[in-house]
């Protein structure tokens, strides 16, 4: 193989990339933020989930896109362990179509469908017509990358050390090894066995031996669902052990097969002469009975799971963490798959919604110390500021890197809104130091709030709890009636500010309230007033999030 020959291959293999990657981007932008309720309505029974994620994998071509997108979408809560494995199953299925498109050599019509998919994104100004265009771009682009790579490979039919070196494939370890490997490098299955098929069109490698090349690459395609897992959550973890465990069982069960039985023969004598076909009849075949197989022990394979990797139990957790969004995802994140927009915003949305138990939580130690009942450490209170200052920083950060490859204008809206409700929930929980610090100060000093203060700072701890669950129920459920309340408590606790303050005003001139008492509790009203104004603003974005969808 000549220096260019090499180059065209790595251009060629560049281009499949590419176009695979275009592929994902188009149905990103096209149908990525309806991916949630899709899912939501479609995975009700086992047969279902697998048909939509055999028919999301096949429109993607690619089954490590879709499993990335469950394990993201488990790891927020969306989906369940159990929903997770029909959707993998199904991938597994779907991601065959790919080699099926191959066998047909539609790369003779290519750069049509290049052309009219460029055509679509250049001359038409719709944003759904340059996604759909970016599909058709990208299936052009992937099938002239495909041909690229047959060509380069010519050479290679008369070197007799690559043919050695294929022959040697026939050993099915070393078959499956080179497959796995392979595959694990460029973690694309699809681009994997499209290569795969182009040395068997060349002459360079036979059935028998592609077989097992073909069933190490069902267990390497596993390798970028595994990437995705790490810093997520068991739950996400465990669906890549299912996705691994899916494709061993497969491979062992079907290179069992072919060891003892003429399933290759039958496999090249259904398509004779078609090289491309018969490995792309084997990988359809794999998938499907291996499905077939283990559809009716999915609830086992969970089980499984959560044997190889059990629950850390109840445990407190003494540290500070984030639970549902996973970090190391914006590493990636300009590479992103389908569903990635509707993952990220859940995982704000629950990581927010800890955050805010946490600020309720430092209100009720607050107004209880303010009261002398049920005093709680000021260590305590310490601890949960310091989380929520934490939660803050990390969620603003995590919002930030997205935000800035976020194409679509309704999910970028929600992320901002996000943004905006973090700094009002941080300000809260610092309202919420204040009035312990200023219950320490009144204990310090052996100064005690009036009878009447005490009733009032009653009624202050009541509204604003009574308030910040309203913002909680927002948070799965809002509409405009919950708005009304909001808006309608910040109004009364405006009202009880002025009442409280012209009371506080009479119970000086009555004698009845002590001078330390008294600027102290001036302070507490400020701080009361303005919990108010950042719960009016929590749920003013709360509502901008419910007018988008």
């Amino acid at each position: 193989m000549s220096i260019y020959n090499f180059i065209s291959l790595l251009g060629g293999l560049a281009l499949f990339l590419y176009g695979m990657q275009m592929m994902s981007d188009g149905l990103e932008a096209a149908a990525g933020n309806k991916m949630k309720q899709i899912l939501e309505k479609l995975t009700v029974n086992r047969v279902v989930g697998v048909v939509v994620g055999a028919v999301i994998t096949a429109i993607i071509q690619s089954s490590s896109a879709t499993t990335v997108m469950v394990v993201g979408f488990v790891n927020s809560g969306m989906m369940t362990l159990t929903q997770a494995v029909w959707i993998i199953m199904g991938a597994n299925i779907g991601t065959t179509i790919t080699g099926q498109l191959i066998a047909l050599n539609v790369s003779e019509v290519a750069p049509l469908i290049a052309f009219i998919g460029v055509a679509a994104i250049v001359f038409i100004k719709n944003a759904k017509v340059h996604n759909y265009g970016l599909i058709l771009a990208g299936l052009g682009t992937l099938f002239i990358g495909m041909d690229m790579m047959g060509n380069a490979m010519v050479p290679l039919q008369s070197s007799e050390t690559f043919i050695s070196l294929m022959t040697r494939f026939s050993n099915p370890v070393l078959g499956i090894m080179a497959g796995m490997i392979f595959t694990a490098i460029i973690q694309s299955s699809s681009a994997s066995v499209g290569i795969l098929q182009t040395l068997a069109n060349g002459g360079l490698i036979g059935l028998p031996s592609a077989v097992y090349v073909l069933f190490g690459q069902n267990i390497g395609t596993c390798i970028t669902a595994v990437l995705a897992s790490i810093g997520t959550g068991r739950n996400a973890k465990r669906t890549t052990i299912i996705h691994l465990t899916f494709n061993i069982i497969g491979t062992i069960l079907f290179t069992t097969i072919c060891m003892l039985t003429p399933l290759t023969s039958w496999i090249e004598a259904f398509t004779p002469g078609k090289p491309a076909a018969q490995i792309a009849n084997m990988h359809t075949l794999f998938n499907i009975v291996t499905t077939l197989l283990l559809l009716p022990f999915g609830t086992l394979l969970v089980r499984f799971a959560q044997k190889v990797l059990p629950d850390k139990g109840d445990s407190v957790e003494d540290y500070q963490h984030l639970v549902y969004i996973t970090p190391k995802r914006s590493g990636r994140s300009s590479r992103s798959t389908v569903g990635t927009s509707a993952i990220a915003l859940e995982e704000i949305r629950k990581e927010v919604l800890r955050m805010l138990d946490m600020v309720k939580e430092n209100i009720q130690y607050g107004f209880s110390n303010l009261k002398g009942t049920d005093e709680v450490p000021k260590n305590k209170m310490d601890d949960t500021e310091e989380y929520i200052d934490f939660l803050n920083k990390e969620i603003s950060t995590y919002i930030s890197e997205i935000a800035v490859l976020e194409s679509n204008e309704r999910d970028s809206q929600k992320i901002s809104a996000y943004f905006k409700i973090c700094g009002d929930l941080e300000r809260i929980g610092d309202h919420a130091m204040n009035l312990e610090n200023y219950a320490s100060v009144l204990k310090k000093s052996g100064s005690n709030l009036s009878s009447d203060a005490l009733s009032e700072v009653k009624e202050m701890e009541q509204i604003c709890q009574n308030s910040l669950q309203l913002l909680s129920d927002g948070f799965s459920n809002f509409n405009e009636t919950l708005f009304s309340q909001i808006s309608a408590a910040e109004q009364k606790i405006d009202d009880m500010t002025d009442t409280f303050k012209q009371n506080q005003i009479d119970r000086i001139k009555r004698g009845t309230c002590k001078s330390n008492a008294n600027i102290l509790y001036s302070e507490i009203l400020t701080d009361f007033e303005r919990i108010g104004d950042h719960i009016l603003n929590v749920g003013e974005s709360l509502m901008q999030i419910y007018l988008i969808n």
